[in-house]
């Protein structure tokens, strides 16, 4: 699978536009559901469970504003990425002590090591610029947060 093509990875029922609860339990639980509801988790609870544990061992808020939660799990088939963003921004515990605005929940399969990791710091790389984060905080349609992310990670 190309995990760089984000109509893929992250078609646009993985996009919310909504304002995600202010929690950052309920912010993930808020992004596995569009996964969920997708069709991409085959097992909800197993999924939170290995996204909750990740964020146990250290935290996912990488700075800038952004919330990377992310797990490897059998609960799912294929990489997925889902999007939500927070006009007040939810507290992850990152090390810049800035609220996360941009979220971005990472799922691959157990056994999809290059897969997550490949996701990860194309994801991570290409949201240090800070016209992409701007660009994802205005996006007006989940088909803009597409291209945007079509055109940094690939």
């Amino acid at each position: 699978m190309d995990v760089t093509d984000i109509s893929t990875i992250t078609p646009a029922e993985l996009i919310s536009l909504e304002e995600p609860p202010a929690t950052k339990d309920g912010a993930i639980e808020f992004l596995l559901d569009l996964a969920v509801d997708a069709g991409r988790v085959e097992d909800r609870e197993v999924a939170l469970e290995a996204l909750l544990e990740r964020e146990e061992e250290a935290t996912t808020g990488v700075g800038f504003g952004i919330g990377i939660p992310h797990a490897k799990t059998d609960a799912v088939t294929k990489p997925t990425v889902a999007f939500a963003r927070s006009t007040e921004g939810i507290d992850f515990d990152a090390m810049d002590d800035k609220p996360a605005r941009l979220l971005f929940m990472i799922l691959v399969p157990a056994e999809g090591g290059e897969d997550h990791l490949q996701i990860l710091s194309a994801l991570s790389r290409s949201l240090m610029h800070e016209d992409v984060r701007e660009n994802l905080l205005e996006a007006e349609s989940k088909e803009t947060v597409q291209d945007i992310l079509s055109e940094v990670v690939a």
